[in-house]
Formats: structure tokens, sequence, C-alpha cells
């Protein structure tokens, strides 16, 4: 077991406008975080990253050669920096323009202007991320348990996976949507099921209608990770038979308490 704090990140911060910069370097000094280097464009944030491998990297959206989709689209293609973590730090607030970045595996969505509490958590996420804190259940092993991850974005897969395996899960089936798991199901049997909820063929409501209504295995606890933000489709999530609902991006901590309560209760 072991525990990384936010003093321990290394931070690369991208951001174009140097009073920016200026603000969110105070802000991160003040939680702690010293180790930090800039860059103010998404090529030189690409170099930046291949020379000093941060912890994280904080990025706003826009720049004149690209967007931080584009910076973490090259992150997650590399094998030599695919574990940084990414942190959005925007005033956008429309939901087709962030869920791109939550579907991608950022650890957080920064609103600018941030409060202290906004970087706080989105600091301690990253901490818990970087840890190896394995859950303890007072009858259940975490390695022995078998654990459906079904989402149709591999980067958001990539997340979840190491958050489960931080917390001490080992044996972990992934599926890419909801008729690949069904499938999955139908032919094994599964401790806990790890959902999205939007995805092509078969959505994470229907997943959890046929478990929930025609499996062998109905009570197999089920965990929602979703970005959806409208209230009725959320509403419907809250009455299909799931045991609990986590936002992306989700802080470890919570998903941790969430596991705790469905596997224990």
């Amino acid at each position: 077991m072991s525990q990384f704090d936010i003093s321990d990140l290394t931070l690369l911060l991208v951001e174009p406008s140097p009073m920016q910069q200026k603000i969110i370097m105070e802000r991160l000094h003040d939680e702690g975080v010293c180790n930090i280097q800039t860059a103010d464009s998404i090529t030189s944030a690409k170099a930046e990253a291949k020379q000093c491998h941060p912890d994280v990297i904080a990025c706003a959206m826009h720049f004149a050669d690209g967007t931080a989709l584009d910076l973490v689209k090259y992150i997650k293609q590399d094998p030599d920096l695919e574990n940084i973590l990414l942190m959005l730090v925007s005033s956008e607030s429309r939901f087709a323009q962030l869920d791109a970045y939550k579907q991608s595996g950022v650890v957080a969505i920064l609103p600018k202007p941030f409060s202290r509490d906004n970087l706080h958590t989105a600091l301690v996420s990253a901490a818990d991320l970087l840890s190896h804190q394995e859950i303890e259940l007072e009858y259940l092993d975490p390695h022995e348990l078998r654990v459906l991850l079904v989402d149709d974005s591999k980067l958001s897969r990539n997340i979840i996976r190491r958050t489960l395996n931080n917390l001490g899960f080992r044996n972990i089936t992934e599926a890419s949507d909801g008729s690949e798991a069904k499938l999955l199901f139908q032919q094994q049997y599964f401790d806990l099921v790890v959902t999205d909820f939007n995805m092509p063929t078969m959505d994470g409501l229907c997943l959890t209608r046929f478990i929930r209504e025609d499996s062998e295995n109905s009570h197999t606890p089920i965990l929602m990770v979703t970005s959806e933000a409208d209230e009725y489709k959320l509403n419907q999530i809250s009455h299909s038979g799931v045991d609990a609902v986590c936002d992306k991006p989700f802080e470890p901590k919570l998903v941790k308490r969430l596991l705790h309560q469905i596997l224990e209760g």
C-alpha cells in the first residue's frame, strides 16, 4: 500500500496566456505543488511532456495549434507517456463540447475561474490515481472478485481499470459495449459490473435491464459511471436497478466508497 501526496506531484501546466499561467501557478503553489513546468502551445506541451514525464498535465482547451483533445490523444498513443494524467481547465460549460474530454479519461475538468476547492479536489483525485490503496472488505477479497468493465471508450476503460487495480481488483474483463458485455455475462460469472451509460448498439441502461430481468445472476452489483447530464436520462438510470451511479470524471475516493457500500451491502 502506497499513498501519493499532492506535494509529490510533478505537473506540466499548458496555458497560452502568461497572466493565466501566473494565476494558476500561484494556486498550485498554495496547494503545495511546487514541481511545475509550463508550455504555451500544444506543440511545446508535447515536447515538454517527452522531456520531463510529469505525473499530471493541466491544460487549457483552445490553442492556436490545436486543442487539449489533441494533446490527450498524443499522450495516450505513446507507450512512454500513456500513464500521464490529464486535467482540463476551461470556461466551456456545454455538454457536447465537454463530453469528448469526459470520455477521453481526463481526471478532472476545472472551470475557469476555479475555486480553491475545485483545484484541491482535482489534485486529490490525481494523487489517488497514483496511489495504491486496496479496498478493505470484511467478507470478500478484491483480488478474487471477477469484474466486468464496460465502456465504448478505450481511454475511459483504461482510467477505470487503473482505479480498480489500485483498489486491489485484478480479475477484470473488458467489453466495448453493452452487446459484447451481454454475451460475456451469459458465458461467465461476474461478481461486479462497472458500466458506462452512453454506448452504441446496447447502452448501459439496456444492459442493466438485461442483468436484472433476463439473466441467471440478476443480483450482481452494478456501478454505472456516466458523463450524462440530461435529467430525464439520469432519472432513468436511477430507476433501472443499478446499485450506484458515479459521474465522469470521477473521484477515486468516491468510487472506493461506492464499491464498499454495494459489495458489503
